[in-house]
């Protein structure tokens, strides 16, 4: 694969080529758990911390292991890390672990994971994997921690809820609450509210990125049609 920029690789982890506002993929853990910020950055963080694992053992093997058992290969050490980051949620935050229940284990099967470590980690060296893993992760987190943030706030009127349950008893105050008590929408509580949530925030970056390409487009000069008037000076033989 022709070398790619670092530039190029978080750009298209965060904005162009974003897991789950373009790519679509990891959608049931993205419409499941972000009733709450605490539950999306939970599990995108845990969603980023395997695929940069991941991707980093899939690259350091990509040419050891042929293609006939690669995609096997994949799936073990994508199991691997998630089993490493389930015991990890285990010891530190079993609270928020009980809460997302059966969604960290199924890290194993998110497309994103393996989709990357496919077109990606396995194709291209450690230190570019490492950095598509950060930047893809982060991407496909922002946006869960984004519907997280929107639902909690216009579903139940709070913001920071519960966030002890991951940052410990530092975090036992930050919980704000805007609207006072008996507000919210209850449709953004419910499953339908993430599929309304998440496309909207489709629809937002598809009109963003319609106003950019305008804008550069009114950025080139534009050709000029028609016959052209020319003048010759000098003597011709």
């Amino acid at each position: 694969m022709a070398d790619i920029s670092y530039k190029e690789i978080t750009t298209n982890g965060l904005w162009k080529n974003n897991p789950a506002l373009v790519q679509l993929l990891g959608l049931c853990p993205l419409l499941a758990v972000t009733g709450s910020v605490v539950n999306a950055l939970g599990l995108g963080l845990a969603t980023m911390l395997v695929l940069v694992g991941s991707n980093a053992a899939v690259s350091l093997i990509r040419k050891q292991v042929s293609d006939a058992v690669k995609i096997p290969a994949f799936v073990m050490i994508i199991a691997t890390f998630t089993t490493c980051t389930e015991l990890l949620m285990k010891a530190f935050t079993y609270e928020l672990y009980l809460i997302l229940g059966i969604f960290i284990p199924l890290i194993v099967t998110n497309c994103a994971i393996l989709g990357r470590a496919e077109a990606f980690a396995s194709k291209n060296t450690i230190a570019s994997s490492v950095l598509d893993g950060l930047m893809m992760g982060s991407g496909f987190a922002i946006v869960l921690l984004v519907i997280g943030a929107i639902r909690e706030i216009f579903g139940v009127g709070t913001i920071f809820a519960n966030m002890d349950l991951l940052f410990g008893p530092i975090a036992a105050n930050w919980n704000i609450n805007l609207f006072g008590e008996g507000y919210g929408f209850l449709i953004l509580v419910l499953p339908p509210g993430a599929f309304i949530v998440t496309g909207m925030l489709i629809a937002l970056k598809n009109l963003i990125d319609s106003k950019l390409a305008q804008l550069n487009a009114t950025k080139k000069e534009p050709l000029k049609k028609g016959a052209k008037r020319m003048r010759t000076t000098g003597t011709i033989a």
